[in-house]
């Protein structure tokens, strides 16, 4: 089965930067679309970036500028760069990835990783 495993959250002070990771593994898979997504507590999931792999990336208008999408095709992984962050961000960040494998004859598939928590907090 493939599996998606993020890093890089942690507590941070108002203005500071962290910079969260999400690598794919697993057998005989390939990935498209990779991205971010966050969930404060009592609220809904949304978008935060996202990206299909060749050049093209997305973000939320409360990013304004601050966030960068990044990506290693050859290692599967996906980078989201923090910066100024604040207290709003606080939330579990979770990468999701549009993935195919050959024993679902290439269907894709999104997967979803366990979160990693940021807490942006004085």
């Amino acid at each position: 089965q493939v599996q998606l495993v993020e890093s890089g959250g942690g507590l941070v002070q108002p203005g500071g930067s962290l910079r969260l990771s999400c690598v794919a593994s697993g057998s005989e898979f390939s990935v498209n679309a990779m991205g971010w997504y966050r969930q404060a507590p009592g609220k809904q999931r949304e978008l935060v970036a996202s990206t299909p792999g060749r050049g093209n990336v997305v973000y939320a208008d409360f990013v304004k500028g601050r966030f960068t999408l990044s990506r290693d095709n050859a290692k599967n992984t996906v980078y989201l760069q923090m910066n100024s962050l604040k207290p709003e961000d606080t939330a579990v960040y979770y990468c999701t990835a549009q993935i195919l494998r050959r024993y679902s004859a290439y269907v894709p598939v999104d997967y979803w990783g366990q979160g990693t928590q940021v807490t942006v907090s004085s």
